[in-house]
């Protein structure tokens, strides 16, 4: 299944127009979007202040820049975990040190997880707007990506300052790879075991089998330096270099390297302490040589375009098992991927674009026919939304699946409004479940949080935000913001690197309806991954029937008498529900089913004709 279209996407040119005509459409794009930027109340926000640091070093952060938000609330932000240092001691004062970043979220039942490189705590979030902090776990190593799966937590490791007891004693063994928590008691979770790998784990991917109950899998990307087989044996890395002719010996054969691959752990539900790697999956493989070093080499695109990151490994990596497919953000290629079997993925295209300098994560929509990938440009360390900054650099590349190929659709970015201290680019975000609408929440680092609407793949648009002024005034710069920001449960998310957690809710407007948010909020989930998607279901009730009828209508799809007929029929369908008039209410359960039969072929009309014929079924019970 190893089709190789290895294709670009960002050369594209408009045909028929004039040098001339560009010229001028380009100045008044660039014009409009000046005015744009200077309307846009993210332009310099006032800055945070470091009342501890007494002018001399800026290590205590505090949450008091100036904060903006359009159609969300913000409502609590609470500190990350106070960890403690090799010798037990308090290290608050640290808060503001590499050592300690706040890092990816998971989450299960009333409870969020957050990683860090030095462990991770547990928030009760039971009530949205008062997050508790209720456990620490002291456990470091970096990345401190984590995720949930029932009674287990899994954790990525990369640091060599990775410790297989957890702690930071140089006298007990490294450890890079994954680590396995039993979170049963989320007041104490407990340390099963861990799986080593070669290059360590920067993030994870938690994969289920449909077909296998007994089994979860987990895919590492692992994008440090290769271990010494002295350190872990049957690491190799014969040389750092990226081409296809650099990994064949003279006979034409593949060099073996543990670079290039994606490890594949199965994990034994029964017994997860027996976990272990079963499959080295060669994603970046080419098909004809076998050489492992088949993708993007790294380099320039040409000029005025990126200079991207070879693909010797998978950063971020989204599965879908529901459709079989999972995304990979490698490095210096876009990937999608066979995961029928999900111990042995199967690349089956992948993507360049010259404006990418590092594909970072993905997101599925709902229904599996698009993926949005980030670039995040700059490695999160950089202002890169500048006014000065180009619009499709450090953005978001939104692909449609066509016959089984990603189809380049559009770019979408935040206005590039941030100054010049503030770390800003494309990071985490998820999917906000509204029927028949692809709405995605994203954490912009600095830049802050921000919803938007792509259920147009060609049109993306905005219709929420908050953000943050930078740290300290200008010019100290200090790389941070928001790690991740993900929807769960009828609320919003962050994980911020260094001021800790924080939770929103979005509010009605234009752009997402009152109905519309109350049948997000009927999505109720037991845990959450955000790197590994299920499908979101709604019940079958008014409210959904109503959020369909509202996106069928923001598409413009509905003829104006089914239109009417619509709000008539559910209108009265509703009056009657409760009513003792069996007669009426078998009535307007016939009218739901009749007037369902007045929709058109578009996709939209096609799931509130399902959801209508739910919605009878149910009343006619």
């Amino acid at each position: 299944m190893n089709r190789r279209t290895h294709h670009s996407i960002g050369g594209r040119t408009r045909r028929g127009l004039t040098a001339a005509t560009c010229a001028a459409l380009l100045a008044t794009s660039l014009s409009t979007a000046a005015v744009a930027q200077e309307a846009d109340p993210r332009g310099n926000l006032a800055p945070g202040t470091d009342v501890e640091a007494d002018g001399n070093a800026f290590t205590v952060p505090n949450a008091d820049a100036e904060t903006v938000a359009s159609n969300m609330e913000h409502l609590a932000n609470r500190p990350k975990p106070r960890w403690t240092n090799a010798a037990g001691q308090d290290s608050a004062a640290g808060a503001f040190n590499y050592s300690n970043i706040g890092s990816d979220l998971a989450f299960t039942g009333d409870h969020a997880i957050s990683g860090n490189y030095r462990g991770f705590g547990v928030y009760d979030i039971s009530d949205p707007a008062a997050p508790v902090l209720t456990t620490t776990v002291n456990c470091p190593g970096g990345q401190g990506d984590v995720s949930v799966y029932g009674d287990l937590l899994f954790m990525s490791v990369e640091s060599t300052a990775g410790r297989t007891d957890c702690s930071t004693s140089t006298a007990s063994p490294v450890f890079r790879g994954v680590r396995i928590f039993d979170i049963s008691d989320l007041a104490n979770p407990q340390y099963i075991a861990g799986v080593q790998t070669c290059r360590g784990s920067h993030t994870h991917t938690i994969v289920e089998d449909p077909s296998d109950p007994a089994n979860v899998y987990v895919y590492v990307s692992g994008t440090a330096g290769v271990r010494s087989a002295a350190q872990l044996a049957g690491c190799t890395n014969p040389t750092n270099a990226n081409t296809l002719a650099a990994h064949l010996d003279a006979n034409g054969d593949p060099i073996s390297t543990s670079r290039f691959l994606v490890e594949v752990i199965k994990v034994p539900l029964a017994t997860p302490a027996d976990a272990a790697v079963v499959n080295e999956a060669r994603l970046m493989a080419d098909e004809a040589t076998g050489s492992p070093a088949g993708l993007w080499p790294g380099g320039n695109h040409g000029e005025g375009t990126q200079s991207t990151a070879a693909t010797d490994a998978c950063h971020d990596i989204t599965a879908y098992p529901e459709i079989g497919l999972a995304a990979g953000a490698c490095e210096g290629n876009g990937l999608l991927i066979d995961i029928s079997d999900p111990a042995d993925p199967q690349r089956i295209d992948e993507v360049l674009d010259p404006n990418f300098a590092y594909w970072h994560s993905a997101t599925f929509s709902n229904d599996g026919t698009k993926v949005v990938f980030t670039d995040e440009w700059g490695g999160g360390v950089g202002a890169r939304c500048r006014t000065t900054d180009p619009d499709n650099w450090g953005a978001n590349a939104i692909f449609d699946l066509v016959d089984g190929k990603l189809e380049f659709a559009s770019y979408y970015k935040i206005p590039n409004v941030q100054n010049t201290n503030e770390t800003c680019v494309a990071h985490n975000g998820s999917l906000v479940p509204v029927p028949g609408r692809d709405i995605m929440v994203q954490a912009w680092y600095e830049g802050g949080a921000s919803v938007f609407d792509f259920t147009d793949s060609a049109n993306p648009v905005e219709i929420a935000y908050f953000d943050r002024g930078p740290y300290a005034p200008q010019p100290t710069f200090h790389q941070g913001g928001y790690w991740s920001i993900y929807w769960y449960n009828g609320h919003i998310y962050g994980n911020e690197i260094f001021l800790g957690f924080d939770s929103w809710k979005l509010t009605p407007s234009a752009d997402l309806s009152e109905v519309e948010l109350a049948a997000m909020e009927q999505v109720q989930l037991d845990e959450f991954n955000p790197q590994a998607q299920t499908r979101f279901t709604w019940p079958a009730s008014f409210t959904t029937v109503r959020a369909w009828h509202a996106a069928a209508q923001r598409q413009g799809v509905l003829a104006s008498n089914v239109d009417r007929n619509l709000t008539r029929f559910i209108d009265r369908a509703e009056l009657a529900a409760n009513a003792s008039n069996s007669k009426q209410r078998n009535n307007d359960v016939a009218q739901l089913r009749a007037v369902s039969n007045q929709l058109g072929s578009s996709d939209v009309e096609q799931d509130l004709k399902q959801a209508l014929l739910e919605l009878a079924d149910e009343l006619a019970d």
